[in-house]
C-alpha cells in the first residue's frame, strides 16, 4: 500500500510593512535622495509604488539616472536602518508557524544586503529569501514567489503569501498562490476584498497552522 505524504505548508511574507515597519527608514532615505539630486517628488508618491523594485518605481515616477538615485537611497537606508522596528506580535506568530512545521520564506523588493540585517532581527528560520537580482522579474511578476517556492520545495496549493500592496496580491495571483492581505501594512486591500488579517495574530486564526494540510491540487508543482 502506497503512503501519501502530506505536503509541508509554507508561509511566505513581504518584508516592508508586513514583517517590519520600515517607513521611517524609507522616508529619511527618500528625503536624502530629494536633497542630493534636486528631486521634488514627495515621499507619498514614492510610497504608492512600494513593493516594486526601485528601478521600476523610478520609471513610474518619470525619474532618470535610477542607478545614481539608488546609490544615494541605499547608503541613506543603511545609515538609518535602526529606525526600523519589527511589527508588534509578528515574531511570536512566525515562531508559532515554525513550531507547527510550516516552512517560512520572504519575498521582497529590497536588495539582499539591506534585507538580511533586518530579517536577522526577527530570529526566525527563513528557509528562502528572494530579492531582486539576476534575470528574474520583480513583483508584480510571479517570478520571485515561484522561485521562493522552489527553494522551499513547496507546492503553491500548500502555500500562502502575505503582503500589503497591490503588487503583492498580483504576484500571488499570477503564481497561483493563496493570498492574505496584511491590513496592518502600508497598502489597501483592493477589490474584490481578499482574505484579510487585521493583526499578525489574526494569521493564526485564518490559517490554523496546527491543522492538517489540504491535499495536492491536480496540476500543482509537486
Amino acid at each position: 500500500m502506497t503512503t501519501v505524504t502530506e505536503p509541508r505548508r509554507a508561509l511566505v511574507l513581504d518584508l516592508d510593512g508586513v514583517l517590519l515597519d520600515t517607513r521611517p527608514v524609507m522616508r529619511q532615505a527618500w528625503r536624502e535622495v530629494r536633497e542630493c539630486h534636486g528631486i521634488h517628488v514627495p515621499f507619498e508618491a514614492y510610497e504608492r509604488h512600494l513593493g516594486r523594485p526601485f528601478d521600476d518605481i523610478m520609471e513610474l515616477l518619470g525619474l532618470t539616472e535610477a542607478e545614481h538615485l539608488h546609490d544615494t537611497y541605499a547608503q541613506a537606508s543603511e545609515r538609518c536602518c535602526d529606525l526600523a522596528r519589527p511589527v508588534d506580535g509578528v515574531e511570536e506568530v512566525l515562531h508559532a508557524f515554525a513550531a507547527a512545521g510550516w516552512l517560512l520564506g520572504v519575498v521582497t523588493s529590497k536588495p539582499l544586503d539591506r534585507a538580511a540585517p533586518l530579517l536577522a532581527r526577527l530570529g526566525c528560520p527563513f528557509a528562502a529569501v528572494r530579492t531582486p537580482g539576476g534575470p528574474w522579474r520583480g513583483k508584480p511578476a510571479p517570478d520571485p514567489l515561484m522561485l521562493a517556492l522552489v527553494d522551499l520545495a513547496a507546492d503553491p496549493a500548500a502555500a500562502t503569501f502575505v503582503g500589503d500592496m497591490e503588487v503583492d496580491r498580483e504576484c500571488a495571483r499570477r503564481a497561483g498562490v493563496p493570498y492574505v492581505h496584511a491590513a496592518w501594512g502600508y497598502g489597501e486591500p483592493g477589490s474584490p476584498a481578499p482574505d484579510m488579517a487585521r493583526t499578525p495574530e489574526d494569521l493564526l486564526r485564518l490559517l490554523q497552522p496546527g491543522r492538517p494540510s489540504a491535499p495536492f491540487v491536480e496540476g500543482s508543482l509537486l
